[in-house]
């Protein structure tokens, strides 16, 4: 029998993580005996925290741990729970969790799983570096510029790097859960499970759900203004070049500063920027595709359709059938 510890980060937690966590993998154990594929529980599942106190979620709940950290000397999978709020708060209370984690990878080789934003957690372990990762799209920017080595994959709602596996954010740490189920139970399982608590199996971005807000935490004025002349003339075709120029910066310096300020190139950030208008037309107006295409500055249809699908994941059209009910029904 394999043991996973679930950890209970101290925090605000989120309480879904854990609870569908522990009930899918319960589903796992529970048909992988069925199917006689195990005559035990393949898993020993332990709620694992600092210590045994109860563990507030909001005011509403509470989660009693099984064991604390100092009882699991030996473990196989662990599976971060997620927190939210100030994550640097979170990360000074959660140290000996962190600690905890590197030795456990350290000495039993054990692999590790993190959930939306406890991202920063594993992050803090320095097991990510030069490693891949992926984490909820609001928080990407500050991931970013806090773990610098460490490869973001900014779409993906599953990422897997010699063990270490990190989800996207919100509830699509349940599709995470699912993958795990199939590397350990075997695809049949998996797919049981995915049925049972009707969650869409095999989806791997988050593209579609993200929402560009404009990468401006960060300290550069001048490229601040830019972003927001960007934001407020989205319909003109800008380059690089009229950019500098209307902020009286040479094109090399501009784009070294836009690209430290923001992560994005100023062309990448048009593009975001044109997207993100061209989503909320699709999302609440009745405008067609072509109509859309014009308001946002584009005049090529495949170029449209191309810059649409790289941010989002999917068309123009699949986009506005998916998040319009007025216009799916036309």
């Amino acid at each position: 029998m394999k043991h996973l510890s679930l950890i209970i980060p101290e925090g605000t937690l989120i309480l879904d993580t854990v609870v569908g966590t522990l009930n899918l993998f319960k589903m796992a154990n529970s048909y992988s005996k069925r199917i006689g594929k195990n005559q035990e529980d393949f898993f020993e599942i332990d709620l694992v925290s600092l210590t045994k106190g109860a563990v507030s979620c909001h005011e509403y709940f509470q989660i009693k741990p099984t064991k604390t950290i100092q009882e699991v000397q030996s473990t196989d999978l662990i599976i971060i729970s997620s927190v939210t709020g100030n994550m640097e708060d979170a990360l000074l209370k959660n140290e000996p969790i962190i600690n905890w984690i590197r030795r456990r990878r350290i000495k039993d080789d054990a692999e590790i799983a993190s959930l939306c934003r406890s991202a920063f957690i594993l992050a803090e372990t320095g097991l990510l570096n030069g490693k891949s990762c992926a984490t909820h799209w609001a928080v990407h920017q500050q991931f970013e510029n806090k773990y610098p080595k460490i490869h973001l994959h900014p779409d993906k709602i599953i990422s897997e790097d010699n063990g270490i596996y990190s989800s996207g954010g919100a509830y699509s740490f349940l599709n995470m859960i699912v993958y795990l189920i199939e590397k350990y139970y075997g695809r049949e399982t998996a797919i049981w499970c995915s049925k049972m608590a009707e969650i869409d199996f095999d989806r791997i971005n988050q593209n579609q759900f993200i929402i560009f807000k404009g990468q401006k935490n960060h300290s550069d004025e001048v490229i601040k203004k830019v972003q927001s002349y960007i934001e407020d003339n989205f319909e003109k075709k800008l380059n690089v070049q009229s950019l500098a120029k209307e902020f009286a910066i040479s094109s090399r310096t501009f784009i070294r500063r836009f690209k430290k300020a923001t992560l994005n190139t100023p062309l990448e950030y048009m593009q975001r920027v044109k997207v993100e208008v061209a989503k909320r037309s699709f999302e609440s107006s009745t405008l067609n595709i072509n109509e859309v295409m014009y308001y946002v500055g584009y005049n090529d249809q495949k170029a449209f359709r191309k810059t649409f699908k790289k941010y989002t994941g999917l068309s123009p059209l699949e986009y506005r059938t998916k998040y319009n009910r007025e216009m799916a029904l036309t």
